[in-house]
């Protein structure tokens, strides 16, 4: 794929995202994501796709390997927190919701 089509999928995915259909936009970010694996945006988006259509594993691993690659992201220690509520996995998730709460200064982020 090319730099403009991964760009064409990645704004479709975000279309597919918007209207609320989780499982079409994980399907075609994941696409994006195996052709361009450091593409934090698409992975963060992938991620939250599958949380919202309760592909809970499948969010896990995508928030993980955000954090690998940057470790003060957030948003993505929030969702992984809440992905872990999720699975019951209260204190594993507490740990990133503090994570969370720390780089935002306490701010409260949206889901």
């Amino acid at each position: 794929m090319t730099h403009i089509d991964l760009a064409e999928e990645y704004r479709r995915g975000q279309l597919f995202f918007d209207a609320q259909d989780f499982a079409g936009a994980a399907r075609i970010l994941a696409g994006v994501v195996a052709e361009e694996p450091r593409h934090l945006s698409a992975r963060l988006l992938l991620a939250r796709a599958y949380f919202h259509s309760a592909q809970l594993r499948h969010a896990e691993t995508e928030l993980r390997t955000v954090l690998a690659q940057d470790p003060v992201e957030p948003y993505a220690h929030l969702l992984l927190a809440r992905t872990l509520e999720r699975q019951n996995r209260p204190e594993e998730a507490g740990t990133h919701r503090r994570q969370a709460a720390a780089l935002t200064g306490g701010e409260p982020l949206v889901l």
